[in-house]
């Protein structure tokens, strides 16, 4: 035989427990060297910098864009 609930769950004690399940907005920071809104903690995906450093060549096309 299969696991059976010993009581019923309240619809109260089980959304108090799914309280935590929402999805957050992620977090967006402007880029000191071209303005860019780009995640935090990463390079900008349009000119490469990272704290203040060149950390990925990007080719002149991609960054005239």
């Amino acid at each position: 035989m299969g696991a059976h609930p010993k009581r019923k769950i309240s619809k109260m004690r089980r959304d108090s427990r799914r309280g935590h399940h929402a999805l957050e907005f992620p977090q967006f920071i402007t880029c000191p060297s071209c303005r860019q809104l780009t995640l935090p903690h990463q390079a900008c995906h349009r000119c490469g910098v990272y704290r203040g450093r060149q950390v990925v060549e990007m080719n002149d096309a991609r960054s005239a864009q």
